[in-house]
């Protein structure tokens, strides 16, 4: 018995030896195994398995050990699964999270939706004299600046206003008085990445941050001087407070410009060099309403409308009864959508989901808007019961979303009719155009990636994320998502791209 055993085993090795010997040619094309069962089970193409071990070199990486990390990846055309690593745990998405809100947002108000500032009045014109109290009633838009201001006072002077014998009242009342979202962060409230948001605010340039000013500090005349501070729009609103220095040529720079909590005390230290370069900030401001109130106030009088008699400058309601004196409205949609996602504008999101808020249920809220984007994720085909929404813009750490969630989204919004305003939103790899390649104009500048990579970043401490579209290297369309979380040593935006590239150079 023992002899027959060692014989069988012999010829089991003799076996296998031989047909090691012989090439396996076309390996993508391996005959299913049968199993036990009956059933076919299929092999894994050849092409498959090397993306898997491209993608795997790439995962090795060290600095993301001991975090996590969430793919997906589908093609575009089926939605089928090409490839998934932890792909259904949910992760915190940072800004990816505004292609959830952009994409609902898209849907229920629709590409050319325009918000609107209007200015009313609940008095008479007399004698080149409003009689009656003037005001300005903001409805979410985030894009307006000084210059519409200054366009309202030349149109109130067309209807014939020299004086106003009333007050000036600034109404923001489209929304509710919650200026920051649950769980911002307390450090992040003086910067235009957090900064309040109010149904009438104001931004400094055509970046549309609404609800900041921008303080810029260049060096004084000479040594010892205090460097000069502009802010812009010019306001009185603000208060600087310069303990800055400047210093001789050559000398390093290290000015700080951070505003006190509940206060609009600017506070500017460190030193400015003779010659160097200046020093800008986005300064996030307290109550936007207000400062929308004393630019306007200040338009008013510098174009000759004078106000008489007792009055003052403060926030209020409208009256229903009001007449409408003129209107401003936003650019659509679709060309709003270009500073909000290629530079990842979280006032922008976070206004788009008080407003749909608004619009659906007469609620301009955090709870609101939310809700109602939950709800039309599920026409997505997202699994909503598998999502944590915190806030629009994602700089909650409690949203959760796992990447085979937004490949879902990215695949299933591709038939809508706005898609093409949505994906035309989405920063480009390797452009330099900030208004093109966005947050991507400086990443996979190079080979098959350029101009190919549509994708939103996202960032907050501890994540990374990239989530959008790319076509491999035979043509064939992928939607992919990528969420990189808990890492402690950065940066990790290069497994990303390595990621992303690889999906760009492969044949499937």
């Amino acid at each position: 018995m023992k002899q027959q055993n060692l014989l069988k085993r012999a010829f089991l090795a003799t076996t296998i030896a031989l047909i090691a010997l012989f090439p396996v040619a076309h390996e993508s094309t391996i005959t299913p195994v049968v199993a036990a069962a009956g059933n076919t089970a299929p092999v894994a193409s050849i092409e498959s398995t090397s993306l898997e071990k491209k993608l795997q070199a790439i995962l090795d990486d060290p600095k993301l050990q001991g975090g996590i990390t969430g793919i997906s990846v589908r093609k575009a055309q089926t939605g089928e699964s090409m490839y998934s690593h932890f792909g259904d745990i949910r992760l915190r998405p940072a800004s990816n999270m505004k292609l959830i809100t952009g994409a609902t947002a898209m849907d229920i108000l629709g590409p050319d939706y325009q918000f609107s500032t209007e200015i009313l009045t609940d008095g008479d014109i007399k004698n080149k004299m409003l009689h009656g109290n003037l005001f300005i009633k903001g409805k979410g838009d985030p894009t307006l600046v000084k210059e519409d201001l200054d366009q309202f006072v030349k149109e109130l002077k067309e209807k014939g206003i020299n004086k106003i014998n009333g007050n000036l009242v600034a109404d923001d009342s489209w929304y509710d008085d919650v200026r920051y979202s649950q769980d911002l962060n307390w450090s992040d409230e003086h910067n235009y990445v957090g900064a309040q948001v109010s149904a009438l605010t104001l931004s400094p340039n055509d970046d549309y941050d609404a609800g900041t000013v921008i303080v810029e500090v260049n060096a004084g005349n000479k040594a010892g001087d205090l460097p000069k501070v502009s802010v812009t729009p010019s306001t009185d609103y603000v208060e600087i407070v310069n303990r800055a220095t400047t210093v001789a040529k050559g000398s390093t720079k290290s000015i700080s410009i951070e505003r006190e909590h509940g206060t609009n005390r600017i506070i500017i230290e460190g030193n400015m060099p003779l010659e160097g370069a200046r020093s800008r900030s986005w300064s996030a401001v307290w109550e936007p309403t207000e400062l929308v109130l004393d630019v306007f106030k200040q338009s008013l009088e510098a174009q000759g409308i004078q106000f008489v008699g007792n009055h003052v400058a403060k926030t209020g309601i409208t009256p229903k009864n009001a007449t409408v004196l003129t209107t401003k409205k936003s650019m659509p949609l679709r060309e709003l959508f270009i500073p909000f996602m290629k530079l990842s504008n979280n006032g922008h999101a976070e206004t788009l989901v008080k407003e749909m808020g608004k619009v659906q249920q007469d609620e301009g809220s955090w709870d609101a808007g939310l809700k109602v984007m939950k709800e039309k994720l599920k026409e997505f085909g997202v699994n909503t019961d598998a999502v944590v929404l915190r806030d629009g813009s994602g700089m909650s750490h409690k949203n959760l979303v796992s990447a085979e969630e937004f490949t879902k989204l990215l695949y299933n919004v591709q038939n809508k009719s706005w898609f093409p305003a949505f994906e035309a939103s989405l920063p480009i790899a390797g452009e330099p155009d900030r208004m093109v390649g966005g947050t991507l104009r400086n990443r996979m500048d190079q080979g098959l990636t350029i101009g190919n990579v549509k994708a939103k970043t996202g960032s907050i401490t501890g994540v990374s994320t990239l989530s959008g579209y790319v076509t491999a290297k035979d043509g064939t369309e992928l939607v992919f998502s990528i969420l990189i979380n808990n890492y402690v040593t950065g940066p990790v935006t290069p497994i990303e791209d390595a990621i992303t590239t690889v999906l760009a150079e492969h044949e499937f």
